[in-house]
């Protein structure tokens, strides 16, 4: 029976779920044990959340245990940097939710440590040898070039290495020498003896082991040969006694080959499994961690965790929520077949749990001062203004109000277009929480750029006055220029101008860069609550978007004062609108 108390949702239904459900009818496993095991090579995004999301969710719902492990078998491309940032993303992401089915071991220090391929490293050279001595495996001298083009076509069969019947002994003595470091890189590898004239290219004598002679982040110069991924990862997996190993569509292929190698070496039943589904495909972005290591490296954003990259890094800095992006990954749907999802789908998970928790602040980004002429220079008076109308227990705060307030600049036009119901010659607004208030005269500099706008106010207009239930068109926001924070605000957009950037005609990916991706405003006028904001905090700024304080741009030596957000998201889909028009 699953379990489905405290899920975002309820528990989704897919045919990797049916299949452990029926497992644990039949007895086939007795508990789910489920694996993510990312190379630390790069920083994580929003494709591998899906798959953490599944693999955890998984162990969630039917009472079992998810482990985090490490596939630390390409030491040339692997950095400490990329195994701390996955252990953050995991913490932070199932933090509250599915960290009760982790499975950690603790290391010498005891603290909670992810499991590593390379803490296998001595339990995969040993099944490596019972292979050759059951002439199942032999050690090859054909170059990598060689190999590739003595493979063949699926139609038609492929060419024996020539050390193919080597003697046992002999692939043994090889092999021993092979770790102990006697040839250079690329001079021979490891490679299973199955069947060259399989249709299934991965059948066809693949490599188990090659010479790398690099430096471990874990293990120093202890090795130089590392496993290849497709023996290493399906050996780990029995190792831990994983019942279901869940990969992505693309490793459908290497499944025969998953199941030979555990297949052939002595290794407990029942023995592990693997099934494929389509990974995450996300309009507007990339998914590559190549790509995104050119994004990277070329400067085109300013790191892994820049707002606006797809990794858990750059979201959580940007303010989306873990609860957002679970909701997204864990309710997205699990199938076989590839599709781009809807990067719309992934903002309305993340507006959906915002307009819930964030309170309500006001706040102008482009700042035009608003002049009430008919009071008194000194005014002040304090206003009520409601947290959250979407949360009862919210309750409201004190605004502070007075003669001379910001409004947007775009809530102001000299010529206003059709059906603009904001402030225009003639015309009345009501304020937010306030008056309603009627265009007396503008003020213009010497260029005859409109630089103040005066009102009047009608004095019986606000909650409980004569006038309180007359009606405006139009209601916009403000904050007083006497009692207003400055900010620097970091306005995100898509990342990409089109949906599908490495799949749009022959241009190179980073040609549709959107340059409008990331705008950044000075200036900005802020309610004076915001100053005390801290970067897990998110709220929105009426009218404007949600926003939280960025995690890393903040107070230097000089500018002590300095205070910079991020914009979540806007309030609405402006690409939808544009699509629309």
């Amino acid at each position: 029976m699953a379990n489905t108390e405290s899920n975002p949702a309820e528990a989704p239904k897919d045919f990797i779920r049916d299949i452990v459900a029926a497992d644990l009818e039949t007895g086939r496993h007795e508990k789910v044990h489920t694996r993510f095991p990312p190379e630390p090579n790069g920083y994580l995004h929003i494709g591998h959340a899906k798959s953490i999301c599944l693999n955890f969710g998984i162990a969630r719902e039917f009472d079992g245990t998810c482990n985090l492990r490490m596939d630390d078998t390409n030491p040339t491309k692997e950095d400490v940097e990329y195994v701390d940032s996955i252990k953050h993303d995991i913490n932070w992401l199932i933090g509250g939710w599915a960290d009760q089915v982790r499975s950690v071991k603790n290391d010498r220090n005891g603290n909670a440590e992810p499991y590593f391929t390379s803490d296998y490293f001595e339990q995969i050279y040993a099944f490596a040898v019972e292979l050759i001595e059951k002439n199942l495996a032999f050690v090859c001298e054909l170059t990598a070039e060689q190999v590739s083009k003595s493979r063949g076509v699926p139609t038609a069969p492929g060419q024996e290495s020539p050390n193919r019947n080597r003697a046992i002994a002999e692939n043994l003595e090889l092999f021993a020498r092979m770790r102990a470091g006697d040839f250079p890189d690329g001079a021979m590898t490891l490679r299973a003896k199955i069947d060259m004239a399989s249709p299934n290219l991965h059948l066809r004598d693949p490599a188990l082991y090659r010479i790398r002679h690099a430096h471990h982040h874990r293990t120093g110069d202890e090795w130089p040969i590392y496993p290849m991924y497709d023996f290493a990862h399906c050996l780990s997996d029995a190792i831990e006694r994983i019942t279901h190993s869940i990969c992505t569509l693309e490793f459908e292929v290497h499944r025969p080959l998953y199941d030979w190698i555990v297949g052939n070496v002595t290794l407990p039943k029942p023995l592990p499994r693997q099934f494929e589904f389509a990974r995450l495909s996300l309009g507007y972005t990339v998914m590559s961690k190549r790509k995104l290591l050119e994004l990277v490296e070329q400067d085109l954003v300013s790191d892994w965790d820049d707002p606006r990259m797809p990794t858990i890094a750059g979201l959580r800095r940007r303010g989306i929520t873990a609860n957002a992006l679970r909701n997204f990954a864990y309710n997205i749907g699990v199938t076989k077949f590839k599709s781009v999802t809807d990067i719309a789908v992934l903002e309305h998970a993340i507006r959906q749990d915002l307009n819930k928790v964030a309170p309500r602040r006001l706040g102008v980004l482009k700042p035009l001062k608003l002049v009430l002429t008919n009071l008194p220079e000194d005014h002040f008076e304090e206003l009520d203004a409601i947290n959250n109308p979407e949360d009862e227990n919210a309750g409201s705060r004190k605004i502070s109000f007075s003669r001379e307030l910001f409004i947007e600049q775009d809530d102001f036009a000299e010529v206003p277009p059709p059906k603009f119901f904001r402030l225009k010659p003639g015309g009345e607004v009501r304020l937010k929480y306030a008056y309603i208030i009627k265009f007396e005269d503008i003020v213009k500099d010497e260029s005859g750029n409109v630089i103040e706008v005066r009102c009047s106010v009608d004095p019986d207009s606000k909650t409980g006055g004569a006038t309180a239930g007359r009606k405006v068109k139009g209601t916009i926001h403000w904050v007083s220029v006497k009692h207003a924070i400055d900010a620097e605000v970091n306005v995100y957009d898509r990342l990409f101008t089109v949906a599908e950037p490495d799949k749009a005609g022959d241009k190179d990916f980073k040609e549709y860069l959107n340059p409008d991706s990331l705008q950044t405003l000075t200036g900005c006028k802020l309610e004076p609550s915001l100053k005390d904001a801290k970067p897990a905090d998110r709220f929105q700024l009426e009218r404007t978007g949600y926003f939280c304080m960025d995690s890393k741009d903040q107070v230097t030596p000089s500018n002590p004062d300095k205070l910079v957000f991020n914009r979540v998201i806007s309030l609405r889909d402006s690409w939808a609108k544009s699509a629309n028009a």
